[in-house]
């Protein structure tokens, strides 16, 4: 399993619309064989941070996902709602490996 870790710098005047396409995105990770782990927003602290995290079974399955880009009219849909709105500044991705605990 591989796990996509997504930084985002956001505008916290535009929170509404982030979590719009942080939805939007959700379902589209799900829909297309990955396990979207949720958005994490800002609550105390930094009100400009934001994190997403989301698997897929290995690297091969996330790069065909990431075919779909700039293809697939929902997924230009979604960036869309980032792109109008400006509420994401700017975002880096890492990749990850889970480590997890034991199964009983």
């Amino acid at each position: 399993m591989i796990t996509c870790v997504v930084e985002y710098v956001i505008d916290p005047a535009k929170i509404e619309a982030f979590e719009r396409f942080g939805r939007r995105w959700m379902e589209l990770v799900d829909r297309h064989g990955g396990t979207h782990h949720g958005y994490f927003l800002p609550s105390e602290g930094a009100s400009d941070k934001a994190l997403a995290l989301f698997s897929f079974p290995s690297l091969a399955a996330y790069e065909e996902y990431r075919t779909l880009f700039g293809k697939d009219p929902e997924f230009i849909e979604a960036d869309r709602i980032r792109d109008e709105s400006g509420c994401v500044l700017r975002y880096e991705r890492t990749f990850m490996r889970p480590l997890l605990p034991d199964a009983p």
